[in-house]
């Protein structure tokens, strides 16, 4: 894998609204990583991701996991 490309993804997803409770599919997944992507650019994605970190340290890491995760399993 790549890592850094996994980490945009992970960034990606996120940043996106699409939540864990919804049990996205695969193909989901990817989709949302592609569009958010490229609706918000990859350094809007890290903004994103580091604000809720500041603001929100208890969810934003769940969240993170879950997006890690995620995306391995969508992209492998």
């Amino acid at each position: 894998m790549n890592t850094v490309l996994d980490s945009i993804r992970s960034e990606a997803l996120f940043a996106s609204t699409l939540q864990r409770s919804q049990s996205p599919t695969p193909e989901l997944i990817r989709e949302v990583v592609t569009t958010t992507v490229d609706r918000l650019g990859e350094a809007r994605c890290a903004e994103v991701v580091a604000q809720e970190f500041g603001e929100h340290p208890d969810c934003a890491l769940g969240r993170m996991r879950w997006a890690r995760n995620a995306v391995r399993n969508a992209f492998a």
